[in-house]
């Protein structure tokens, strides 16, 4: 009988903290430092591979993805190593996904090539945004010339290509992003990440928003005409949304993303990487080391650089697959989440919330609208409460 991840298939994730510098926004694992041993670090994620890849033996690896930090930052030479020993220790797929995050500064684009010959068939661009001003004040390093340079460059040079967007951006008006979501699409090939701009604790808009030094920020009503106004122009341009923040052309979707929402395994190395893996049955969460030489330093020395492995009761992992396929346009499916919760959801509420138009209910499916991916959370707490 198959378990429960192959539903969502099996993948992995390399986590590279390292960046040129520290984005205001930014809340993930990441790190400016003067000067990285590449080798070292090479020689624990090759130890990790090692690792996994014994506990997990046979399993056909459908996507690698290279987050971070910045992934472009890495030797081209590092990545190549890492998906040989990759390839080494899993079957993979046939059309294997290959993704490596990517910052559009010129530097960074000068390795294309030598990333392309590692292996790497997928780019995902930072580009964030499309004119000087915004791209200060969110703290990049690239201007919006050398980012559209980067992204042609990048379209020449990979077989699939996507770029994140940050919309709601302080002092933002509706008509300019309808401009700049306009241009956005006319560079755009199959993929388009667009996330509205979140003020998140410990990050330095986080300070300054506490203290009430960050103006200009989009009002909530605002910000939802902005994501109305990005579903219909997205959908239009044959891009709709198959996630709450992802928009793609059919069969495009980052098919490494979809194992999350999707409820699949991942294996996760690198400092701060999350995994869900399952062992003999029983599901388990995985986080490591957050400090990149912390990290280092645990591998060489005891061979893991995971610091948490704890198992995740069924209850916890219908709860999960709910919250992250109800992401998605095409929902979840029923006799699963009934098969991992023991009974499905309280039909009272499904049907409130069928009323008020969040949800639909195909045959063996429930999936929300888009009013109802809007208000996610609320949709949640109702399905999820006791």
């Amino acid at each position: 009988m198959a378990e429960d991840w192959e539903a969502g298939g099996f993948g992995l994730y390399v986590h590279w903290p390292f960046c040129q510098a520290k984005c205001p926004y930014c809340d993930f694992n990441s790190h400016v430092a003067a000067e990285i041993d590449q080798s070292r670090w090479l020689s624990c994620y090759l130890s990790e591979i090692q690792r996994v890849s014994s506990e997990l033996p046979g399993r056909r690896l459908t996507s690698i993805y290279f987050g971070g930090g910045t992934p472009s930052l890495m030797a081209p030479e590092t990545v190549d190593a890492i998906l040989a020993a990759v390839r080494a220790a899993w079957p993979v797929a046939n059309d294997l996904e290959i993704t490596l995050e990517a910052n559009p500064t010129s530097v960074e684009a000068a390795r294309f090539r030598a990333f392309r010959d590692a292996g790497v068939n997928r780019v995902s661009m930072g580009l964030q945004a499309l004119n000087d001003t915004d791209l200060k004040r969110l703290g990049r390093l690239h201007s919006a010339a050398e980012g559209r340079r980067a992204y042609d460059l990048a379209r020449s040079t990979f077989p699939r290509v996507s770029f994140d967007l940050i919309y709601a951006r302080q002092f933002q008006t509706l008509p300019e992003w309808r401009a700049e979501l306009t241009e956005a699409l006319a560079l755009a090939a199959d993929h388009l990440s667009l996330y509205q701009l979140t003020i998140e604790p410990g990050t330095a808009f986080g300070d300054r928003h506490a203290i009430g030094r960050l103006a200009g920020l989009v009002e909530d009503d605002m910000a939802a005409e902005m994501y109305d106004l990005t579903q219909d122009m997205c959908e239009a341009a044959g891009l709709p949304a198959y996630e709450v923040s992802n928009h793609a052309a059919d069969m495009a979707q980052s098919r490494h993303n979809l194992i999350y929402w999707r409820g699949g395994d991942y294996a996760g190395i690198g400092p701060g990487a999350h995994g869900r893996i399952t062992l003999s049955g029983q599901r388990h969460a995985t986080e490591t080391e957050l400090a990149p030489l912390g990290w280092l330093k645990r591998v060489e020395e005891t061979g893991s650089g995971e610091t948490l492995r704890e198992p995740v009761s069924h209850r916890e992992q219908a709860e999960e697959y709910a919250m992250m396929s109800l992401r998605l346009s095409e929902g979840l499916d029923t006799a699963r989440y009934r098969r991992l919760n023991g009974r499905n959801f309280d039909p009272d509420v499904l049907n409130r919330l069928e009323t008020l138009g969040m949800i639909e209910q195909p045959s063996d499916r429930l999936r929300t609208t888009r009013d109802g991916r809007r208000v996610l959370n609320a949709v949640l707490r109702e399905l999820l409460a006791d």
